[in-house]
């Protein structure tokens, strides 16, 4: 009797040190509204243009459901599989914990964990408030939370806290975020099969999850659905008529190149919205078709060691591909918008829009000669030089002492001022070089000024994002175009596309041919060491670049060919479903190339200060007794793409006569200026 009454004695003091305690975290548990706030970060998911989504950021947080939003089947499966006695139990179910221990008796000595007997309620307070050690002390501290839950809020309340905050895996928090990331739609359009999935999932996301093993997850949903019939949720016959095997799960995202543009085009959304804690849906302009054409375009023609990238722009603007290396996953860095390499032989469309601006026509006579700037004295590669032709075939064939002398023409600092005016963002410099692209540029605004030329003359921004909205639909932000900022005169930009049109019709860029009309420039540096090739048509522009990251020679890269090659394979998949555009004129120059794409630096110039100092091709001055190295001697370039070197024989003299003689051309030409 007498230990009798001690047992009976400590019972009533246990049962009023639980009360109390419940009572004190009854009164410390915080507000409703307070506890549906999620502290734990926003999620993003980025859409293509297609609408399918590309990848998702951060922990999964979908829209908050209600529970009258929440269908009738989820909630069903979840209390079948996590806790059958939910609306009997006071917040602890203690047949379930008599059947833990007993288990736990059975397999004592055998080194398994305990088996679970928490609660819905129990599982919400160590979601919130607790963590997932075991332990005594932090399974008491759970109970009493749990059974303080349960006095404070009804069951109602608390299944819509689990349903909302529960982990499903694969970084998705409550069920709409595990509907959207496994299904593709909201949790409100949930069937049984998709609910009986999602509910398999608690028991162990990492496992179960469809994104990591699809079998597993079904396998798991079926166990489901057994319990659910048990518990008379669901008849024999509902059971028997259910094939997991028909769910249609959403695709995994592409996780590559496609990265290089999702790295560029998030960080935007702070510019762009105001919205840190709710879900996002961002729709952006990439293209998954030509995204995977690009890609395929660069790995398959960029040389050797070598790396290459890629920005292709619709007329407005809209980002369509971004290949920022050959590889995402060996290397995130991307050389499309970070790095700023020489342009070459590209940089001369601004050269020429200054000249076209100051009067110059795509007819006007120049003469092809030695030129001396002040000690500085570029060279045609070829050695040759072709006396009085037009600007025409002088762009088109790249002469290198034609653009100098428009430079000296129209003014360094005039050119400088075209090429910022075009989008060029990083350092120019205004050293007599400059015209033949020694300033580094990003591959993004070398192509953004192309663009703008295709536009006739309108400015064109790149972006990446149309519209951002919350989980629920609300508008947040939306692209508009901008129109206002017309940078040349259209005839300046139509004057600049027939240049460019005939480079690649008869000159330089000819490798880049499609079958349709399409203008560009090629671009290559000294001692081949990046290649270029920048050009649009049928209203989608491309910039292609190639070179090695540490800035060493590649022996056979020249903007002509591989970089050339690239932009046509991507470009006749990019252009395949557009109409023809014709452009605005139609010339052709003789199938002869007069001077290849390269540049030489010979002389001393003054780098605007008169010390007679010279450069190399990086436009740094050097020592006047150095000599380019003889293993950087550049690639033989004076030659046709399509002919072998044994194949050469020394061309005619290629004055303006002679072209005219071969156009049939008698009228007469303006003087050289």
């Amino acid at each position: 009797m007498r230990g009798l009454k001690f047992g009976l004695v400590a019972t009533l003091g246990a049962l009023f040190a639980i009360v109390v305690a419940v009572v004190i975290a009854y009164q410390s548990l915080p507000s409703y509204e307070s506890l549906k706030s999620s502290p734990n970060g926003q999620m993003i998911r980025v859409h293509a243009a297609d609408g399918s989504v590309i990848v998702s950021l951060g922990p999964s947080f979908g829209r908050w459901l209600a529970y009258d939003q929440i269908p009738s089947v989820m909630v069903d499966a979840m209390i079948s599989t996590e806790d059958r006695r939910f609306y009997m139990h006071p917040g602890v179910d203690p047949v379930g914990m008599a059947r833990a221990a007993w288990v736990a008796l059975e397999n004592r000595g055998k080194g398994r964990r305990w088996q679970g007997a928490s609660t819905i309620s129990q599982q919400v307070t160590r979601n919130i408030f607790l963590n997932n050690s075991y332990s005594w002390g932090r399974k008491v501290r759970e109970m009493i939370l749990a059974l303080a839950l349960e006095r404070k809020f009804s069951k109602r309340q608390i299944l819509e806290l689990y349903l909302n905050k529960v982990y499903f895996g694969g970084g998705a928090y409550g069920i709409d975020a595990a509907s959207r990331k496994f299904f593709g739609h909201p949790a409100t359009t949930l069937d049984l099969p998709e609910a009986a999935i999602i509910a398999g999932l608690v028991k162990a996301p990492s496992s179960y999850s469809p994104t990591a093993d699809a079998e597993a997850a079904i396998g798991r949903a079926g166990v489901v659905l057994q319990l659910m019939q048990e518990n008379d949720v669901i008849s024999a016959a509902e059971l028997a008529s259910i094939d997991l095997n028909d769910v249609k799960m959403a695709p995994e995202p592409p996780q590559n190149s496609v990265r290089y543009f999702t790295d560029w085009a998030l960080p935007q959304l702070d510019l762009l919205v105001d919205e840190p804690n709710e879900p996002l849906e961002v729709y952006t302009t990439i293209d998954l078709g030509m995204q995977k054409a690009a890609t395929a375009a660069i790995q398959a023609n960029v040389p050797a060691g070598a790396q290459g990238a890629m920005v292709s722009l619709d007329r407005d603007g809209a980002v369509r591909a971004m290949v920022g290396g050959l590889d995402y996953v060996t290397s995130n860095y991307n050389r499309a918008t970070t790095a700023t390499r020489q342009p070459g032989s590209a940089w001369k469309i601004f050269v020429y829009m200054a000249a076209l601006e100051a009067g110059y026509t795509p007819d006007t006579g120049v003469t092809d000669s030695p030129v001396d700037i002040n000690g500085w004295k570029p060279r045609n590669s070829s050695g040759r030089y072709s006396g009085d032709i037009d600007i025409r075939t002088a762009f088109a064939y790249s002469v290198n002492t034609v653009a100098a002398k428009l430079g000296v023409e129209v003014g360094f600092p005039t050119v400088a001022d075209m090429a910022r005016r075009f989008g060029v963002t990083t350092p120019i410099n205004t050293h007599p070089s400059m015209v033949l692209g020694t300033s580094d540029v990003r591959l993004i605004d070398m192509t953004r000024a192309f663009a703008s030329i295709a536009r006739k003359g309108v400015a064109v921004t790149p972006y990446g994002i149309t519209k951002v909205t919350t989980a629920d639909g609300r508008l947040l932000y939306e692209h508009q175009d901008d129109t206002s900022r017309v940078l040349v005169a259209p005839w300046v930009a139509a004057g600049m596309t027939d240049l460019m049109q005939t480079a690649v019709s008869t000159g330089t860029g000819k490798a880049a041919q499609i079958g349709r009309p399409v203008a560009g420039k090629t671009g290559t540096t000294s001692s081949n060491k990046d290649g270029w090739f920048l050009g649009f048509s049928s209203g989608i522009t491309t910039g292609v670049w190639m070179g090695r990251d540490d800035a060493r020679a590649v022996r056979v890269l020249q903007g002509g060919r591989a970089p050339a090659h690239a932009f046509a394979d991507y470009m006749k998949v990019a252009v395949s479903r557009r109409p023809v555009e014709q452009f605005e004129t139609q010339v052709t120059l003789p199938e002869w190339q007069l001077e290849p794409d390269e540049e030489a630096y010979y002389g001393e110039p003054d780098n605007g200060v008169g010390g007679g100092m010279m450069v190399d091709e990086n436009g740094l001055p050097i020592g006047p007794d150095r000599q380019p190295p003889q293993d950087e001697a550049p690639y033989p370039d004076d030659q046709p793409i399509d002919q072998a070197p044994a194949a050469r024989t020394a061309p005619p003299r290629l004055d303006q006569q002679w072209i005219d003689q071969v156009l049939g051309r008698e009228r007469q030409r303006p003087p050289p200026q």
